[in-house]
């Protein structure tokens, strides 16, 4: 299986990366910080959904670009939106001068199947319009909150880009494709009820130092992936993501008053990419780094 990281690698070879999700253990969605020079870009077929944000425009920068015979000229201010389906064809890409900050976000195919389900016909992510200068604060809101997990990790992280994942394949398909979004009127649409919270809870609890996605969770409470998140916020009043990541740093605070578990072996158990995040991640948390946390306690 290809990473979600491989269409930039292939695609940019001139563009040096700044930040990157390559480490982290992101499901649906790939992210990476580049920055461009000024340059062309050799002919290819996009094989992943490519969402570009401009997070620092330039002077007089320009990218001309041409995907399926459609030709786009774009001024690149900071917020410009671009979108490339999987499936286009861009035989020119023209830079004209350096862009110093551009997100990337990558999502592969199957997390558009998937959304299948909520619609009356198959969907794809080659129904999306190849789109320059896109008009939408929405999806900007969510290129700045993956900008800001890949830049400050959190303890649920890989939880919450599995729900942004999924909120933006639904937001691209229902505002820039043909297909309807028909959701099933035999889904639950309240909050989950005290049953299936309950199990969903016990389940969490028992798989803290596991890797946890949206998608096993909502199988837990026999619902959609697209139902479980809303469901589980009006439940519990927190999404999955921020309710895992308050676990596992209580989790680690109770690691820590065990004086024979290394700060680094706390850290791969509470599932952070390292000590650094993890060291972070707890001084957001409880306003001190885990050092002086097990120091106090001791």
């Amino acid at each position: 299986m290809s990473s979600l990281h491989d269409h930039g690698i292939f695609k940019f070879p001139q563009a040096g990366v700044i930040n990157s999700s390559a480490d982290r253990r992101w499901r649906n969605l790939g992210a990476e910080v580049r920055a461009h020079p000024a340059c062309e870009i050799p002919d290819i077929c996009s094989t992943q959904m490519e969402i570009t944000l401009a997070l620092k425009g330039t002077p007089s920068g320009v990218v001309h670009r041409r995907g399926d015979g459609r030709f786009q000229s774009t001024a690149v201010r900071s917020g410009t939106l671009w979108f490339c389906p999987i499936g286009v064809q861009e035989d020119s890409i023209r830079i004209t001068e350096p862009l110093p900050e551009i997100l990337h976000l990558y999502l592969p195919e199957h997390q558009f199947a998937t959304a299948g389900e909520l619609t009356s016909q198959p969907v794809a992510s080659g129904d999306i319009a190849y789109l320059a200068d896109v008009a939408d604060e929405f999806v900007r809101q969510v290129c700045m909150r993956v900008l800001q997990e890949m830049r400050h990790e959190t303890a649920a992280g890989d939880l919450l880009v599995e729900q942004l994942s999924m909120t933006l394949t639904l937001h691209l398909l229902s505002r820039y494709s043909g297909n309807g979004l028909i959701e099933s009127s035999t889904e639950v649409n309240g909050a989950l009820s005290p049953v299936r919270r309950n199990r969903v809870i016990d389940y969490v609890e028992e798989n803290l130092e596991a890797d946890l996605t949206v998608a096993e969770l909502a199988e837990v409470a026999c619902l959609s992936r697209y139902h479980f998140a809303r469901s589980f916020k009006a439940a519990l009043g927190q999404s999955p993501s921020e309710y895992v990541a308050n676990r596992r740093l209580l989790l680690g605070q109770k690691l820590l008053e065990d004086p024979t578990l290394s700060l680094a072996e706390i850290a791969f158990r509470c599932r952070f990419s390292s000590q650094a995040a993890f060291g972070r991640a707890f001084r957001r948390h409880t306003g001190m780094y885990p050092g002086d946390y097990r120091r106090r306690r001791s």
